[in-house]
């Protein structure tokens, strides 16, 4: 027989068990889950409210708040991904314009708005009206609608120093333009071409054709 084989084995202490880390609630990207369901009730014309888009994100009442506290600030962040996503069409397209020709520039400004509008009805539909949200509540639309405003300044003033436009009153040309626009796409969203005889198929190819009448009027021959 061995030596000690029949001394008992002092039991060796148990390893102490780390307490599970305590991690912050997930769900992904909660707050674009959040603001894509705001989107579609809206798009639904359903009522808007945080425990609604809680509910069609499958998450629990409560998890949303801790993104948006209310309603506003709900629609606010849906307003502010709408008006990125604007600006995003509007720098692609004025990218494609030369920087030599303001009047190009203007029109290829007046079409991407259209195009836009035309192509994302509840984006236009957010941040075009106060249906949703009060649109001074937020800095950066604010920021932002003023730098777009100074941009179509900027271009109707470079047209008017190469001697481009018949009229020098370029504030009345601009709040025309805008007008024109906006005209255009709410009309689209409302639903009135048809009436008009301007078929489904047929819409872009008209918004065009109107951006480019409104330029004929406003340049020198």
């Amino acid at each position: 027989m061995l030596e000690g084989a029949m001394t008992p084995k002092t039991p060796k202490p148990r390893a102490r068990r780390q307490a599970p880390e305590v991690r912050p609630y997930h769900h992904g990207d909660l707050r674009r889950v959040l603001i894509d369901a705001a989107l579609h009730l809206a798009a639904e014309g359903a009522e808007v409210s945080v425990r609604e888009a809680a509910r069609r994100a499958a998450v629990s009442p409560g998890a949303p708040f801790r993104h948006f506290p209310n309603r506003d600030a709900l629609m606010v962040a849906v307003a502010e991904e709408a008006q990125r996503r604007f600006r995003a069409e509007i720098e692609a397209a004025l990218s494609q314009a030369p920087a030599t020709d303001p009047l190009g520039r203007f029109r290829a400004f007046g079409l991407a708005y259209l195009r836009w509008a035309m192509r994302n009805p509840t984006h236009f539909e957010i941040i075009s009206t106060g249906r949703y949200f009060a649109h001074g509540s937020s800095a950066a639309l604010t920021r932002d609608n003023a730098e777009l405003i100074a941009l179509s300044e900027q271009m109707l003033a470079e047209a008017a120093q190469q001697g481009l436009l018949l009229s020098a009153d370029l504030k009345r040309i601009q709040i025309a333009g805008r007008a024109l626009v906006y005209g255009f796409a709410r009309m689209n969203l409302d639903g009135h071409f048809p009436r008009w005889g301007v078929a489904e198929g047929e819409i872009e190819r008209m918004a065009e054709g109107v951006i480019d009448l409104f330029i004929a009027g406003i340049a020198k021959p």
